[in-house]
């Protein structure tokens, strides 16, 4: 199993390749959760995330014969980029099976870091088989995304600097896809302080170590379906498997809802942008996920800011909808002239900003003497919008919220 020297061996030569990240008090989520919360941003990390620490460990142990033949993993787009320059910077050939499905943004970065890019499956457990099939046809060095101890000790450095920034830590919180980040700084923040608590978050859709975790055996998911696409894995490693259930104390899950949430108010409030699986870890604070006492200093990973712009224009959408920002209606007016004028003095004086309108006089599903109205609206939250429907409602209109 993976040791703490095992973590400690790995931070020289790490700290060749990756920067020493910022580990930020945050005034904002301290207020909002009552706890001392501490972010650790990964998230600027070169390549956008943590994933080139575990890499850079992996490909710097390879032998002159390994080398020479070269390197091939399987990511949905972060350990991608990591492996990719790695490689490129200690002068090693490599090849990179992402799904099909992989963010655009992802894909051109990895090729700019020198990866040569080959597009298979639908999800990151179909594209580590393709580049299982590229190991045996090339004899290429495999390089696993999380289930190798060279990989867990190059993440677990992230534990070193948490420790040496903020020896007073209580609890560290770590999103979990395949385990190896988890596993590493588990062990690296054990292996300084047993008192430590290191809770894992994963994402309701790709939960498979809480559910392996309450069988007492790995089982595997049939599909994942999450907009963390960096921790969307059907399965946990065997060995990050046997790492977390020793090390970790706790494990929960996340809607894709408190996701968006936690990466809307991240950017907002903080002018920081991560991507989903980076922001899992504040949302697990920020939602109580877990039980903690007032003023206890936490440090929520956020580990990955590499979101793809349109998958980004989704989520904040979504944690505007959750957060009482947007809403979408449908209203029935009669047809004639100055219905539309009147729902909107409504409106104005609710002090509500129109997105869009749409008026559709030919709807089959509406009387031929009214037109259906959806409207898209801006508002201030949620108790601005229960004012706003019950205005609506006082004034006759029945409405549908559809978003």
């Amino acid at each position: 199993m993976l040791s703490f020297e095992d973590v400690l061996a790995a931070q020289d030569t790490v700290s060749e390749t990756a920067r020493h990240t910022p580990l930020e008090y945050s005034h904002t989520f301290s207020a909002m959760t009552g706890a001392d919360v501490h972010l650790k941003l990964e998230l600027f990390q070169r390549t956008g995330s943590f994933k080139i620490r575990g890499a850079t460990n992996r490909i710097a142990s390879l032998s002159e014969t390994e080398r020479a033949a070269g390197v091939v993993t399987a990511s949905a787009g972060n350990h991608a980029q990591g492996v990719a320059l790695a490689a490129t910077r200690i002068g090693v050939d490599s090849k990179i099976v992402m799904p099909e499905r992989a963010p655009v943004s992802k894909v051109k970065a990895t090729r700019s870091y020198g990866g040569d890019v080959v597009l298979h499956g639908r999800d990151y457990d179909a594209a580590a088989e393709r580049a299982h099939e590229i190991e045996r046809e090339e004899d290429r060095t495999y390089v696993h995304a999380f289930d190798d101890e060279r990989v867990m000790a190059g993440q677990g450095t992230i534990g070193l600097e948490i420790y040496e920034d903020l020896p007073g830590v209580d609890t560290v919180v770590v999103p979990i896809g395949g385990g190896g980040l988890i596993s590493g700084i588990a062990t690296a923040l054990k292996g300084k302080d047993e008192d430590i608590r290191v809770i894992g978050v994963q994402a309701d859709g790709a939960s498979s170590v809480a559910e392996s975790l309450e069988k007492g055996h790995r089982i595997e998911r049939d599909s994942v379906e999450t907009i963390a696409d960096g921790i969307a894995t059907r399965t946990v490693g065997e060995e990050t498997f046997e790492v977390i259930s020793e090390r970790v104390d706790e494990v929960v899950t996340v809607s894709d809802s408190e996701i968006a949430v936690a990466l809307t108010t991240l950017l907002e409030r903080s002018k920081t942008l991560a991507e989903g699986a980076g922001a899992v870890a504040l949302a697990a604070v920020m939602e109580a996920k877990f039980d903690f006492e007032d003023d206890e200093t936490i440090v929520p990973a956020l580990c990955g800011g590499n979101i793809d712009l349109n998958t980004l224009t989704n989520v904040i959408m979504r944690g505007l909808v959750e957060t009482g920002r947007y809403l979408k209606i449908r209203t029935v007016l009669q047809d004639r002239p100055g219905a539309l004028e009147e729902l909107v003095e409504v409106l104005t004086r609710e002090q509500v900003n129109i997105y869009a309108i749409e008026h559709d006089r030919t709807n089959r599903d509406v009387a031929m003497s009214s037109a259906e109205v959806e409207l898209d609206l801006e508002t201030r939250g949620p108790d601005h919008v229960d004012a706003l429907l019950d205005a609506l409602t006082d004034e006759g209109y029945e409405v549908d919220v559809l978003v």
